[in-house]
């Protein structure tokens, strides 16, 4: 070959090259978002709520594995505003994490763009506002991460998708909820329930065929049972975990979970309840939509499926949490099966045990964990932490076992090393449910049970196949177990999933710190960084 033929094959390897580089890299998705007020009639009267783009719930945010978001976030409300991206790790990259423990609120009639990833997920989540009380009002959406399509599911490719966002919700306005909760008062019963912001919606699919519906509890107080009028559902994910695909008459889904199931319509062309319920209430709220066969000509017709027999049987809910396992030779968002890492056969370098209560502090109401009820500083904890800033919080105030002491105002942070593998036990010793999630991971919970937990309890451990999640309920009078592999170094908030007793303190951080600085551990400090509280003059 001639030093000319040479040159151009040299030349067409190093565009070949640099072509399947670009191709390499992850996709970008660009977004733009307003918030602001509007009026509408989720229950029947008017009222105000909040809008992303002028739709509620906001707008679905659907992604592929390990696509990069850039969304630019204005807020045109009269009050500071943040969103937080449920279930969505951001891998070393704490700073978007949208909570005011990690980023300044986005002031009104301004704006902040978020840069994230969704490495190395997928599955059904949610995004909602983290400040004030907003999320009573609003703001809250569905973020489905779809899987590349070089990784097989465990599943035929469902015919068709549903989102369906279900919670409780308030008549009244979001700010005189938040002086109901300031002034030291609890918060009444909620109104109704809503499944997509409304009473009443319609999901229409053909006969023959398998749906996906993406069900998530986007509530800020109760549980819901879920079920459709003559369908049996599959469950196959929960919070980003392939499941083994046991079949459900009815699932129970707890304030800020998710899972997806497959129904197949294979009854005879008509149309069918789709109902959420209350669990767990004196006073069962109900609310139903219609699965609507395509070729059908009869409307949906009575009665509605009926829930769980006892509205107070923990102990049925309970076991069939515990039906809930990982598919083991599944693929995850990588071609590894999920099982590959084999978590209950490793020894916890530390164990955590929190208890959450309501005490009163000062004659009012409060929430606390270990005795400690949070307060938010006027500077993010992940800003003073990166600026050395003084006096903003302490890593001294909450113990790593409950007390029988007084509850107490804090802002409390867990220290906790990169690379630990902790086991944190829930213990429950109100009468009432609770939901837990954790930001920045998923967590394998490896056990549920009622009383106290013993160092006996750990023989009734499921150290095979629990699955991972991100938020994991505790039954009243009970505990729940998880196991956490802290490999996401930042500052990650621990909370109540139900939103007064996140408000009024059930929270703290987990400081996952690996002192010897670098990029491949954690993201430097954003160049759009909002400052705010003593953070203020400090430049990045």
């Amino acid at each position: 070959m001639g030093s000319t033929g040479l040159l151009h094959l040299i030349c067409l390897v190093i565009a070949l090259v640099s072509v399947s580089l670009v191709q390499a890299e992850d996709a970008y998705k660009y977004f733009t978002w307003t918030v602001t007020y509007g009026t509408l009639y989720p229950l029947a009267s008017p009222q105000q709520v909040i809008l992303i783009n002028g739709q509620f719930p906001g707008p679905r945010l659907d992604l592929v594995t390990n696509e990069n978001v850039i969304l630019n976030l204005i807020n045109k409300l009269d009050e500071p505003f943040l969103l937080t991206w449920n279930g969505i790790k951001q891998r070393k990259n704490s700073w978007q994490d949208g909570v005011l423990g990690t980023n300044c609120p986005i002031p009104p009639n301004s704006n902040y763009t978020y840069k994230f990833q969704a490495k190395d997920q997928i599955g059904t989540y949610t995004y909602f506002p983290s400040t004030q009380l907003h999320k009573a009002a609003g703001g809250f959406g569905a973020l489905n991460v779809y899987h590349r399509s070089v990784i097989p599911i465990p599943y035929p490719n469902p015919d068709g998708d549903f989102t369906l966002l279900v919670g409780d919700w308030y008549k009244t306005n979001h700010k005189t909820l938040r002086q109901t909760l300031d002034s030291g008062k609890s918060l009444a019963f909620p109104d109704g329930l809503l499944i997509n912001g409304q009473a009443h919606s319609t999901f229409t699919g053909n006969q023959g065929k398998t749906y996906m519906f993406r069900i998530s509890n986007v509530g800020l107080s109760t549980s819901i049972n879920f079920r459709i009028q003559g369908h049996t559902l599959k469950l196959v994910e929960v919070e980003g975990s392939h499941t083994v695909q046991n079949l459900y008459d009815s699932l129970d889904v707890h304030v800020g979970q998710s899972v997806a199931v497959l129904v197949t319509l294979n009854q005879p062309p008509k149309d069918c309840y789709i109902v959420a319920s209350t669990r767990f209430t004196e006073t069962p709220l109900t609310t139903t939509a219609v699965l609507h066969y395509a070729n059908s000509f009869s409307s949906a017709l009575g009665p509605v499926p009926a829930p769980p027999v006892d509205k107070y049987d923990f102990d049925w809910s309970m076991k069939q949490a515990r039906t809930y396992r990982w598919n083991l030779t599944a693929n995850a968002a990588r071609p590894n099966p999920q099982g590959s890492f084999h978590y209950g056969k490793i020894t916890p370098t530390k164990v955590i045990k929190l208890a959450n209560s309501a005490p009163l502090i000062n004659g009012k109401l409060r929430y606390a964990v270990n005795s400690v009820s949070y307060v938010n500083p006027d500077t993010p904890l992940k800003l003073a932490d990166y600026f050395n800033i003084p006096g903003v919080f302490s890593v001294n105030l909450l113990q790593n076992s409950p007390s029988n002491g007084p509850g107490y105002i804090g802002t409390s942070v867990l220290q906790t090393s990169l690379h630990d593998f902790i086991e944190v036990i829930f213990q429950n010793n109100e009468n009432t449910m609770q939901s837990w999630h954790l930001d920045g991971y998923d967590f394998w919970v490896i056990g549920h049970g009622f009383g106290q937990w013993t160092d006996a309890s750990r023989k009734t451990y499921n150290l095979v196949d629990a699955l991972t999640r991100h938020t994991a309920q505790v039954y009243p009078k009970s505990w729940t177990t998880i196991l956490v592999s802290l490999d996401n170094q930042g500052m990650w908030n621990l909370r109540s999933a139900i939103w007064e007793r996140q408000y009024l303190g059930q929270q703290f951080y987990l400081r996952v710190w690996n002192a010897q600085k670098s990029l491949a551990n954690e993201y430097d400090i954003p160049n759009n960084v909002l400052l705010c509280g003593k953070a203020v003059g400090h430049h990045p």
